[in-house]
């Protein structure tokens, strides 16, 4: 099971208050993660990935392992302490203003 923290927006979106668990079939990606996470949370398609082009949407971030892996080919493989569980991944929302 991966770990998954979201955005405050987002969880409130799907009625979460803590980090969520997804179990992803086969290799874990960038792509399989959101492809589950948004298997289970229907309400969060369109919100993380466009819904045409399945691109991360601009002000979303991703990092793993202190990593900042957003502008990462989406069939990126997770690092193995994400993949074990002891890490979570972060999906954030950048700010931005100006």
């Amino acid at each position: 099971m991966i770990r998954v923290i979201l955005p405050p927006h987002l969880r409130t979106l799907v009625n979460i208050y803590t980090e969520v668990t997804v179990d992803v079939k086969g290799p874990a990606t960038l792509r399989s993660v959101l492809d589950a996470l948004e298997t289970r949370y229907p309400a969060l398609c369109g919100t993380i990935r466009d819904h045409t082009t399945q691109k991360r949407r601009p002000l979303v971030r991703f990092y793993a392992d202190e990593k900042d892996l957003s502008h990462e080919s989406m069939d990126t493989p997770l690092p193995d302490v994400i993949v074990s569980g002891k890490e979570p991944f972060l999906i954030l929302g950048a700010i931005a203003g100006g």
